[in-house]
């Protein structure tokens, strides 16, 4: 296998196991930089450059400042670790750039994204994961983790739908898709008997290994991987993502799906009134069970404020360097108001709260900074795909999406602390700048 094969069966194995096993993504991540260094050695390939160089170095370097003036230097230094997750954006450009090496990268997404949202649903009918305190998290460690991964994988698959090829699909097709459920179903009974641990670790090798094998097969199955697996992930998904009760997983995917009607009108824009009467009717027919969650006045909103209030007091005690990365919850309790309803946090539920506490307000601007030049490729480079008709019209909008869902999500939950919606996030920005330069078809 040759290195430049080797780097696009890595990425697509790596996506793949991002919703299901944040250790198989790191460990993959891990290999995929060996195989990168030993490409530029050989001078086979380069650091692509981006305009994200510039807000993520500033970053980097300030949260090692910041580490450095906390008052544990040591554990803040651990956790500015999750630093080198930054190297996948960079693995990504290069092969996202290929419409072919793209479409199985992404379809590696859908299938770990289909095995996520089933095992949650699973959970939720049959394991007894079915009430406000014990939500279903799938594969991962904990329900909002879970949350936003489904709620970026659902996007992606509603823009692959929506934005996509017309693929005409045959029976065979669907047999990936069909593959991962059967084996969400086994993990489901092994851990019913308790021993999941085995079976589910069994399970994400098999998982990679799929990915592995359609990142770099010819076999016809894997041209309409994308397809068949968006047709599975967009009920499934979107109903895991329901019962998850996760209302910031809820308004993201608002915001995310808002994203992609206003590409569609852009193309279309006769369709206004008919996007309008359908929006309404879907707010009036939304489950109460929804709308019953959809408060401001229950104990975790309340929380929320409080906690915000104390996020507030650490910037004003330390604004420059913040109180170091990872030690929130050290201090969370020298600054806890009195009215907050739990003693301890382990973070502030806010994006932007997070950052400005943990690594001061510089480090809240570079945060912005990067958060706003990702953002705004990616609606440019929808807006270009779509007003041009180019294959890389669904990627562009998919990624779009996401990170309209990713970072409005993120004003209540601190979603980018969780590893997994991190790797998607790093992943998804990568399409703008791996797509910018696609001609548009003949």
């Amino acid at each position: 296998m040759t290195l430049e094969r080797a780097r696009l069966g890595l990425l697509a194995a790596l996506a793949a196991t991002i919703p299901v096993s944040i250790f198989a993504a790191e460990v993959l991540l891990a290999v995929a930089v060996i195989v990168l260094a030993a490409r530029l050695v050989k001078r086979r390939a380069s650091i692509p450059r981006t305009p994200l160089d510039g807000p993520l170095l500033t970053l980097a370097v300030w949260t090692l400042l910041a580490a450095s003036f906390a008052s544990e230097p040591a554990v803040a230094h651990q956790e500015s670790k999750k630093l080198v997750l930054f190297a996948l954006l960079y693995l990504s450009v290069e092969t996202l750039a290929s419409e072919a090496e793209r479409e199985r990268v992404l379809a590696a997404v859908l299938l770990g994204g289909l095995a996520q949202g089933a095992l949650m649903l699973v959970q939720r009918y049959a394991l007894g994961y079915d009430t406000l305190m014990r939500r279903p998290p799938g594969f991962l460690g904990h329900y909002m983790s879970a949350a936003g991964v489904t709620m970026a994988v659902l996007l992606l698959a509603v823009a692959r739908l929506a934005s996509g090829p017309w693929t005409r699909l045959r029976p065979v097709d669907f047999a990936l898709p069909s593959a991962i459920l059967v084996g969400v179903t086994v993990v489901a009974f092994a851990l019913a008997r308790g021993q999941g641990v085995l079976v589910t670790r069994l399970f994400v090798l098999a998982l990679a290994l799929t990915a592995l094998w359609l990142a770099l097969t010819r076999a016809p199955l894997a041209r309409a991987a994308t397809a068949a697996a968006a047709c599975f992930v967009l009920p499934v998904t979107a109903w895991a993502l329901v019962v998850s009760e996760t209302r910031s997983a809820w308004v993201g995917t608002a915001c995310g799906i808002g994203a992609l009607a206003a590409l569609a009108l852009l193309r279309a824009p006769r369709w206004a009134w008919a996007a309008l009467v359908a929006s309404a009717a879907l707010v009036l027919i939304v489950p109460g069970g929804i709308r019953s969650r959809l408060t401001v006045v229950d104990e975790s909103s309340r929380d929320r404020y409080y906690m915000w209030q104390a996020g507030i007091d650490m910037v004003m005690e330390r604004p420059v360097f913040g109180q170091g990365p990872g030690m929130v919850q050290v201090v969370y309790p020298r600054f806890r108001w009195p009215e907050a309803p739990n003693p301890r946090q382990p973070h502030l539920h806010d994006n932007m709260l997070q950052i400005a506490a943990e690594r001061g307000l510089p480090g809240l601007v570079f945060f912005l900074w990067w958060v706003g030049v990702a953002f705004l490729a990616a609606l440019r480079e929808a807006r270009r795909a779509a007003a041009e008709g180019r294959g890389a019209r669904w990627a562009a909008a998919g990624a779009l999406a996401a990170l309209c869902a990713v970072f409005v999500a993120g004003l209540f939950e601190y979603n980018l602390g969780d590893s997994e919606v991190l790797l998607l996030v790093l992943l998804l920005t990568a399409v703008p700048f791996a797509t910018r330069g696609e001609p548009a078809p003949a």
